[in-house]
């Protein structure tokens, strides 16, 4: 199946009632969130001497604004499954920026993004201080992301990727790019690394678009938070924890790149 960023994105007509809740919600989003962010900063002035890039209390603080933004915007939060114990890489579908609540409300994890990010106004210093992993699309740069990756996995860290390499519509799973996985066939990671697959499935409000909540190609993240916060009632999103594998049990990078995709949109469409 094919799928391109080409199609009319979901319409978001803003009633007069919806600018009340968006004032209403968005502020509630926002005391919470930057409220919650400076308490972050204020602990990691103490962690950070103490555990360097060990964080054993920041990430509560980040896993509780998470789950409050979804109570505060009125959507249903589901989980499914059970998130694995100990460290180890996550991999799921991405749909839209809700993602970032939707899979840290269940657990703690650490997002692997492009480097480009940590360079983007606002958003890369979010990501810098609830402690992004920022990996560069460089062969040149495998063996040193090897080290990082063996740096925060050995902190217990659970880091998250999107293998689909960008965001949907969130009706279906593009192929997973088989690239991403190559570092994790490093000696050193091999023998001992699990990877869970996550499925995240967005229901839209009763009657609307189904792809209301996805955020795609060029559409405005502005617009999109604006219509997100305005809409009533509100729809939901259901997040699937699948059985972890481990890295030793596939021969190479393709075959457990196809794995982990065929069980992410296996779990897409039961749950859809």
């Amino acid at each position: 199946m094919t799928w391109t960023s080409d199609d009319l994105p979901p319409t978001h007509r803003i009633t007069p009632m919806g600018w009340l809740r968006i004032l209403v919600r968005g502020t509630a989003v926002g005391v919470v969130t930057f409220g919650c962010l400076l308490l972050l900063l204020l602990v990691r002035l103490v962690e950070r001497p103490l555990f360097g890039q060990g964080r054993p209390v920041t990430p509560y603080i980040t896993q509780f604004v998470c789950r409050s933004a979804f109570v505060l915007m009125g959507m249903k939060y589901r989980r499914v499954g059970a998130p694995m114990v100990g460290a180890g890489a996550v991999v799921a579908n991405h749909s839209s920026w809700l993602d970032i609540f939707a899979l840290n409300a269940a657990k703690r994890i650490y997002f692997v993004s492009k480097a480009e990010v940590a360079a983007w106004p606002g958003i890369g210093w979010l990501a810098r201080a609830t402690g992004t992993v920022f990996i560069a699309r460089d062969r040149s740069q495998a063996s040193a992301q090897v080290n990082v990756f063996r740096t925060r996995l050995g902190l217990g860290h659970k880091l998250l990727f999107f293998p689909e390499g960008t965001s949907t519509d969130g009706q279906l799973v593009l192929p997973f790019k088989p690239t991403l996985f190559a570092a994790f066939f490093d000696d050193a990671l091999r023998a001992t690394l699990a990877i869970q697959p996550v499925s995240v499935i967005y229901h839209a409000p009763k009657g609307g678009d189904p792809r209301h909540y996805g955020w795609w190609g060029d559409m405005d993240f502005g617009t999109h938070l604006l219509a997100t916060l305005a809409q009533s009632p509100q729809g939901g999103v259901t997040v699937v924890y699948h059985d972890p594998v481990r890295i030793s049990d596939f021969e190479n990078r393709k075959t457990l790149a196809a794995h982990l995709e065929n069980v992410v949109r296996t779990g897409h469409s039961d749950h859809s």
